[in-house]
């Protein structure tokens, strides 16, 4: 971890101790390399908050350049993010500002994120907000996108939404009766939904949604694209919010 902040600390000390003839330290003598090797030791050990200050520079600076980087991925993959035509849209589908949540069923942090995410569409009420269905913990958690997604289908929007909400609430196994019996508790046709889960409509749309999340270098739920911005984990309503109102400006 400090191989890095160390080597720039070293180096920027041997402009100040090293002899002018040897700042290159590959043309040392060994004489000189123990010279300067106790000089840089010392003023270490007199100034040990130095190392700690380079390993922040450092951690810094990588977090601006992820950051950045995170930010070109959403520009070059904005379409497919925004507008792809077959992932679940709500919140206010008009709103000025649009959250993007990459989210798995069977994932912990997006059952804990759901209800922060709800509260924050509620309070806030001008956010457009995108589902990603990017089931990536096991089979039970593709049995249930497919689920959901052929709810989506067969029963519309509100549907959907319904069960994608009984889902990030539930925590028992994931089963196809179980499911059934969820579509059962709305009312929705369960027979019909199942016949549609192989669709290859959804394999297509799953399979577009795992393509992008790999370009925009996702491999974990719950991952959030907040305008241009990526979120990459859990966060609670009120940082979600001051995001939000910076982004508006």
């Amino acid at each position: 971890m400090f191989r890095k902040p160390l080597t720039a600390l070293v180096l920027c000390l041997g402009v100040a101790a090293a002899p002018a003839s040897a700042l290159d330290l590959g043309a040392m003598t060994a004489e000189e390399r123990a010279l300067f090797g106790e000089q840089v030791r010392a003023y270490l050990m007199e100034n040990p908050q130095v190392i700690m200050e380079a390993v922040s520079a450092l951690e810094q600076q990588q977090a601006n350049a992820q950051a950045q980087a995170d930010i070109d991925l959403v520009t070059q993959n904005a379409d497919a993010i925004f507008n792809d035509g077959f992932s679940y849209v709500g919140g206010n589908p008009d709103g000025d500002i649009t959250l993007v949540e990459f989210m798995d069923y069977r994932c912990g942090f997006c059952k804990r994120a759901f209800s922060e995410v709800e509260q924050l569409l509620a309070a806030d009420g001008n956010i457009r907000f995108i589902v990603k269905e990017f089931p990536i913990l096991g089979e039970q958690s593709v049995v249930a996108s497919r689920f959901a997604m052929a709810t989506k289908l067969v029963e519309g929007d509100a549907a959907y939404k319904a069960i994608h909400d009984a889902l990030m609430e539930y925590n028992g196994e994931i089963s196809l009766p179980a499911l059934r019996r969820l579509a059962g508790t709305f009312g929705h046709d369960a027979d019909a939904i199942e016949a549609r889960m192989e669709d290859e409509t959804i394999t297509a749309s799953l399979r577009a949604t795992r393509e992008l999340a790999q370009r925009l270098q996702i491999n974990g739920t719950p991952t959030f694209v907040l305008s241009d911005e990526m979120l990459r984990g859990y966060l609670p309503a009120d940082q979600l919010q001051m995001i939000v109102d910076d982004k508006r400006g």
